[in-house]
């Protein structure tokens, strides 16, 4: 058998007047929930939505009106005039004829190229939304969506080959849709992120220059309208729009409206009054300085236009803003990393 007996030991009883002490148990540590740190890769869409209109627009069917008589009477006159030139002469007629063919297939290219501009400009908008929320909520149908559009969007494009052909190379990897949104962004838009760069700066050079040297006020708002609309058309071209006459003005609408909105115009006066005002241009000529106010205001409508045609949009982080780009516009230099490469 195994000796089990404990140890005598002598214990202390206490008083019948001395109150008993008890244990008391420890007690337990206060939780303290800490709030979730704020997402800082939010991504937010660029607002160039209109007020929504109440009234019934009369002018507008007035105005829809004309157009449905001015067809009807250019296809009457049209008929008359080569039943004219049939009753005349057939070889004549049938020239005629001919021309009218002609002129129609040309009329009907160009609604149709009216009509692939719009729906490629609001496709570009639809996958903006579509990005936000794949990158904002981490969805996967979202996701899907935005990287299968880009792979469509891009496919004949020589600048984002490259970048396409890795992209797909990760089409069976295991990425969250927001780390694969994030890497079509990386591989297809990057580069083009950087011809943008270069056309507004390349724009707002030509703005300052021509808007110095013209002599006339009025020739001057000719120069700044035609430069800025081609800059519109430049980069909705380069990340993926058809811009027609349609497109490019309803795209003009929606940076005006995204600059109303965001405040653009007031940062620009701020910057004008810094560059022109204190900085060497206010010491050169008032001329010169009107030509660097176009060129400011060209840039800043430039950005916006970027903001407008990226089907992916930036975080506030990495967009990119008015000063740094005014440095190599006012300079007249090149950005470092375009050159150099290393940055």
């Amino acid at each position: 058998m195994i000796d089990d007996h404990r140890t005598p030991q002598a214990f202390v009883l206490p008083d019948a007047d001395e109150p008993v002490k008890t244990r008391r148990r420890p007690t337990q540590p206060e939780i303290v929930f800490e709030a979730d740190p704020e997402h800082t890769d939010l991504v937010t869409l660029p607002n160039t939505a209109t007020a929504p209109r109440r009234r019934f627009r009369w002018l507008g069917i007035l105005i829809s009106a004309l157009l449905a008589l001015f067809s009807m009477w250019a296809s009457l006159s049209l008929v008359e005039l080569v039943e004219a030139f049939f009753a005349r002469n057939a070889l004549l007629g049938w020239t005629a004829f001919g021309i009218a063919v002609l002129a129609g297939l040309a009329a009907l290219a160009i609604i149709t190229r009216e009509i692939i501009g719009l729906w490629r400009l609001n496709t570009i908008e639809h996958l903006q939304e579509q990005a936000a929320r794949a990158i904002n909520l981490d969805e996967r149908t979202s996701a899907e969506l935005v990287c299968s559009s880009l792979e469509t969007i891009y496919a004949e494009r020589a600048d984002v080959k490259w970048g396409l052909q890795q992209f797909k190379s990760h089409a069976s990897d295991i990425l969250d849709p927001r780390d694969r949104v994030r890497l079509a962004e990386r591989l297809l838009l990057s580069p083009l992120d950087e011809a943008a760069h270069k056309l507004i700066a390349k724009r707002a050079r030509r703005v300052t220059l021509l808007t110095t040297v013209t002599p006339a006020a009025a020739l001057d708002i000719l120069i700044v309208a035609a430069q800025n609309l081609g800059l519109l058309r430049d980069i909705a071209t380069l990340y993926g729009g058809r811009p027609s006459t349609l497109a490019t003005l309803k795209l003009a609408r929606m940076v005006a409206t995204h600059l109303a909105v965001t405040g653009g115009l007031a940062l620009s006066d701020n910057l004008i009054q810094h560059v022109v005002g204190k900085g060497l241009l206010g010491k050169l000529s008032a001329r010169f300085g009107e030509g660097a106010v176009n060129g400011i205001l060209t840039s800043r409508i430039g950005l916006a236009a970027c903001d407008v045609c990226r089907p992916v949009p930036k975080d506030a982080a990495t967009r990119e803003t008015l000063t740094s780009l005014l440095k190599e516009v006012m300079t007249f230099g090149e950005r470092k990393e375009a050159v150099d490469g290393k940055d």
